[in-house]
């Protein structure tokens, strides 16, 4: 077909204004294939032995070899996600600087909370033969590593990539976490399928949760014109040592206090004091013997 006669009123549906950009423009765009892979090297460098590639044979070849990988590959993401926004090549390239410079000096922190995360995980789950097993298996340790470093580069304002990675992770493991998401220390997600954390939840230190649960936000304030308030609290924050059972679902910029649990299925939209326990009533339950036919 010739579709020389279609193509000025498609042009037409690309907005051309200024620093606008589409997505086949001339800039170049982070591409998910690409943070996958920065995920991957992530992976290795935070747990060097996972990649059978590896020819390395001492710990601190791996941890050059890897470290080079992945500050490369973040280099080259993070450049093409400044220069999508506009950002001149000098001004972009001094700022994927700054943030690589940030994130390496940042990892061994990083990499001492996702241990304590390893370490929450085994003492919360007794199906968990060792903290091997956590790092290797259980998706909601990956997901926080790549959280961890996502949040980072969040912080920093690098735009695109951060989402990216979460994104990614969303997709492997039903496990959705937004990069703004602020995360304390030894926090654990048992099973995790159904997960959603929304962008400026703040949870402390000690926290477990369960499949299904939802610390979202319970509407979205809007400016004078009847815009959204882009960044406004509007998530739930959880304080220390609290253990959110499946399916719950807390919404709206409130607090739940520290040392509390929250039932399965409840619906929280008002803030709940520290040493409180939330549930809702046991259902009744009917069980009534079936009939059986006779055969005719």
């Amino acid at each position: 077909m010739n579709v020389e006669r279609y193509i000025c009123n498609y042009l037409a549906s690309f907005d051309r204004v200024k620093r606008v950009h589409h997505f086949q423009g001339l800039t170049a765009l982070p591409r998910m294939e690409d943070v996958a892979t920065l995920i991957k090297s992530l992976m290795e460098l935070l747990f060097p032995g996972r990649a059978k590639e590896s020819c390395c044979e001492t710990l601190e070849c791996v941890i050059k070899a890897e470290m080079e990988r992945f500050s490369s590959i973040l280099e080259e993401e993070a450049l093409l996600a400044l220069l999508y926004e506009g950002l001149s090549q000098e001004e972009a390239k001094k700022r994927v600087e700054e943030i690589v410079d940030i994130v390496l000096t940042e990892l061994p922190n990083i990499r001492t909370l996702i241990k304590k995360d390893a370490e929450a995980g085994f003492k919360g789950d007794p199906a968990a033969r060792s903290q091997h097993e956590i790092i290797l298996c259980y998706p909601a340790l990956k997901v926080l590593a790549v959280h961890r470093v996502a949040h980072l580069l969040f912080t920093e304002k690098l735009p695109l990539v951060p989402r990216m990675m979460n994104e990614l992770m969303h997709r492997e493991t039903g496990i959705d976490i937004h990069p703004g998401a602020q995360i304390g220390e030894s926090f654990f997600i048992d099973h995790g399928t159904g997960v959603v954390i929304g962008e400026t939840t703040v949870i402390g230190n000690n926290v477990k949760i369960y499949q299904g649960v939802t610390l979202g936000a319970l509407s979205f304030p809007k400016d004078g014109c009847g815009m959204l308030l882009k960044g406004a609290k509007r998530h739930p924050t959880i304080g220390n040592n609290v253990t959110i059972y499946a399916n719950a679902t807390i919404l709206g910029d409130i607090t739940i206090g520290d040392n509390t649990t929250i039932g399965s299925s409840t619906w929280i939209k008002t803030s709940i004091p520290a040493n409180s326990r939330v549930m809702i009533p046991d259902p009744e339950i009917i069980i009534t013997e079936r009939i059986k036919r006779q055969p005719s």
